[in-house]
C-alpha cells in the first residue's frame, strides 16, 4: 500500500542557499528508494477551512517501511540539517488507503464498536 512522507514546512521570504542546495539535491535520495513528488510547496492553493500556515509537501513511496528507510537512509540524514537549519516545520509518514477502500465500511465498523462498548443492547 503507498505511503507518504508529508510536511507543513514554514519557509522564509528568502530562502537560503543551504535549502536551496537541499532541494536540488533530494530527488537523489528518494530515487533508490521509489519516492516521488505529488506536491512540493504547489504555488496555487485555496485555504478552505481553517489556517494552512505553511507549504505543503507530499511524496509517494511504495509502502511505508521503504518510506522509513528514505528517511533513515545515511544520504537522506546527510542532507536533512540543510533544511531543518532554515526552515521550521511539521513532518510525518503515514500509510495510504488500499485499493477500493470505503469510508462507510470504516464508518460501520466504528460504529459497531461504540455500540458493544456503551453497555446498551443491539
Amino acid at each position: 500500500m503507498t505511503a507518504y512522507a508529508m510536511a507543513n514546512l514554514s519557509p522564509k521570504p528568502v530562502l537560503d542557499p543551504e535549502v536551496l542546495d537541499y532541494m536540488e539535491r533530494i530527488q537523489a535520495t528518494l530515487d533508490p528508494f521509489g519516492g516521488r513528488f505529488l506536491v512540493h510547496g504547489a504555488p496555487r492553493r485555496e485555504v478552505l477551512e481553517g489556517a494552512w500556515p505553511g507549504a505543503l509537501v507530499l511524496i509517494a513511496f511504495p509502502d511505508f517501511d521503504t518510506a522509513r528507510a528514505w528517511y533513515d537512509s545515511e544520504p537522506y540524514q546527510a542532507l536533512l540539517p540543510l533544511r531543518t537549519r532554515h526552515m521550521a516545520g511539521d513532518v510525518l509518514l503515514i500509510d495510504g488507503t488500499p485499493d477500493g477502500y470505503d469510508p462507510a465500511t470504516t464508518a460501520a465498523a466504528l460504529r459497531a464498536g461504540q455500540s458493544a462498548g456503551d453497555g446498551s443492547e443491539g
